[in-house]
């Protein structure tokens, strides 16, 4: 039952529990026995809002950052991640395979927030070897939901 609940509240956080225990068939009391244990053992984690900031007027800058570490003796790559995410502008923070070690990623209010970050504070750490910073121009799908609709091309063709 635990794997059902966390599908579905994964896609909608918003249902309640009656709702849950009905599409499960199962009672009121054993689903929310079910979540509060769940969330109590850190298997859910938080609930979240997933808001298109395109669609307000508030503008966000939202950059994923390559970071090269020099991992520690002994405790590896942890120690080092742990100093980043534990910065507040840092929202998520990945190891990763391949070309670089650390994935970061952070929303800042323009461009020049998140350039001083990597100056200020990422870029300074002893640990670490270089950063790459990539902004991201425009989403089209997080979380499995559709951000923009599809766009189609008016322009007409021309041949030869």
């Amino acid at each position: 039952m635990k794997e059902k609940i966390l599908a579905i509240i994964e896609k909608n956080s918003k249902i309640d529990v009656h709702e849950l225990a009905v599409l499960l068939g199962e009672s009121e009391i054993a689903v929310a026995n079910a979540i509060s244990e769940m969330e109590r053992d850190r298997i859910i984690c938080g609930y979240h809002t997933m808001i298109n900031w395109e669609n307000t007027s508030e503008e966000k800058v939202v950059a994923l950052i390559e970071v090269k570490v020099t991992p520690q003796r002994g405790k590896g790559f942890d120690k080092i991640a742990e100093r980043i995410y534990n910065y507040s502008e840092v929202d998520a923070c990945f190891l990763m395979s391949g070309a670089y070690d650390l994935m970061v990623m952070l929303e800042g209010k323009n461009m020049r927030q998140v350039a001083q970050f990597v100056s200020d504070k990422l870029s300074t750490l002893d640990e670490v070897i270089s950063t790459a910073t990539h902004f991201v121009l425009r989403k089209y799908k997080e979380h499995g939901q559709i951000f923009a609709a599809e766009t189609r091309d008016e322009r007409m063709m021309v041949t030869p």
